[in-house]
């Protein structure tokens, strides 16, 4: 099922005549989630002003009542063409959430063809387009490759890579791997995390506009935002019981967003909701901007989201990283690492660390990906690679 509205004018049918010399390239950016949008949404605005034609193509949770419909953010965006695809229902396993997005994307890019593709992460989502890009020989870059986790996360992570032509990577580690993956060097561009433009740059509201229109009552709070594991839906449940019980019993205050929609979130949305309303304010997503400014007001982050390995780190703030779903992945010495059912761990963390900021780490990037990025479209021999990759024995 899909649905489009548009305040630009929408990309070339295919078979359309050829563009005029100098004519603005298009660029589609493929979003599924907040979290993924909250990546993509600095480098589709540097690009759009830099005279790029943009358009997003919206899929996955953020057409989902259950995790707040976030599709409303990517309509803010200005001078876009926005189209919508449902491509899940409540529960639909990976692979079948694969194979209607293949469906659903391939039959929609022949229609509107574009001159790069733009995915994100290890998502589904990224999968199923960057199938489609590389069998219909459509550009395709992926955004944050080359990243280790320990999960299926990881998985689908390098196979969007290999899938994909160009790669922006968060740093020189990243680079690396990608490297490693066959990929040719002039196709791998280290710029950083794109998130962290706008946690470098001002939210634009102030901590009590969000505490007032998300009804926060706290003075001092944490965040918490646990994701279920895929390969751990056996003991997900009891891992969320235990996290959930330390900070109950810690007497603390905490936001609690919602987990995304991998198997297993039924599990820690129960946990969720029997939690007491007095000191756990559990909200579905927030706005990015609000987000922004809530975390830099934040004493800890606590979970297993990349929030606690990039954002976090990069504003100072201690986290405690909770299992295997960012495995390897942080280095920062904000960073406390432990497992769901750590009990004493996760008590030591909300004792030791609570409120004690540290420098800012810079591992993912100084918050100038964005320029980084145009910078890379604006050269012309960006756009005349080969159409057929080869793999490199770097």
């Amino acid at each position: 099922m899909t649905k489009a509205a548009a305040d630009t004018t929408s990309p070339r049918p295919q078979g359309a005549r050829p563009e005029p010399e100098g004519a603005a390239k298009r660029l589609l950016f493929i979003t599924g989630t907040r979290a993924d949008y909250g990546k993509l949404e600095p480098l589709a605005a540097a690009a759009r002003d830099a005279g790029f034609e943009i358009t997003f193509f919206v899929t996955g949770m953020h057409l989902m009542r259950r995790y707040g419909n976030t599709a409303h953010e990517v309509h803010k965006f200005q001078g876009a063409t926005i189209h919508e695809f449902i491509n899940q229902a409540d529960g639909d396993p990976h692979d079948l959430i694969l194979a209607k997005t293949i469906m659903g994307f391939s039959d929609w890019i022949k229609e509107f063809p574009p001159d790069l593709v733009v995915v994100h992460g290890d998502r589904v989502e990224a999968i199923a387009t960057a199938l489609v890009c590389a069998t219909n020989y459509i550009p395709c870059a992926h955004i944050e490759g080359g990243e280790v986790s320990g999960t299926i996360d990881e998985l689908y992570r390098h196979c969007v890579s290999k899938l994909c032509r160009y790669h922006f990577v968060s740093s020189e580690k990243a680079r690396l791997r990608v490297l490693k993956l066959g990929e040719a060097e002039a196709d791998v561009f280290p710029i950083g995390s794109p998130e962290l433009d706008i946690h470098k740059a001002p939210s634009g509201v102030t901590l009590q506009a969000v505490k007032d229109y998300y009804d926060i009552p706290y003075a001092d709070f944490g965040i918490v935002v646990f994701h279920p594991v895929t390969s751990e839906r056996d003991t997900i449940g009891r891992q969320a019981g235990a996290l959930f019980r330390e900070l109950q019993d810690s007497g603390r205050n905490f936001v609690v967003i919602s987990p995304n929609n991998d198997p297993g979130s039924d599990q820690i949305f129960k946990v969720i909701e029997g939690l007491p309303a007095g000191r756990f304010r559990h909200i579905p997503s927030l706005r990015f901007a609000y987000f922004s400014e809530l975390m830099r007001h934040a004493s800890a982050v606590i979970g297993n989201s990349s929030m606690g390995v990039r954002e976090a780190p990069f504003l100072g703030i201690p986290s405690l990283n909770i299992g295997t779903r960012q495995m390897n992945r942080a280095e920062a010495p904000s960073v406390v690492h432990c497992q769901g059912t750590d009990c004493d761990g996760i008590r030591a963390f909300l004792r030791d660390h609570w409120g004690r900021r540290q420098p800012p780490d810079q591992s993912f990037g100084s918050g100038n990906a964005a320029r980084r990025f145009v910078e890379i479209l604006q050269q012309p021999a960006f756009w005349v690679r080969p159409l057929q990759k080869e793999f490199h024995d770097n």
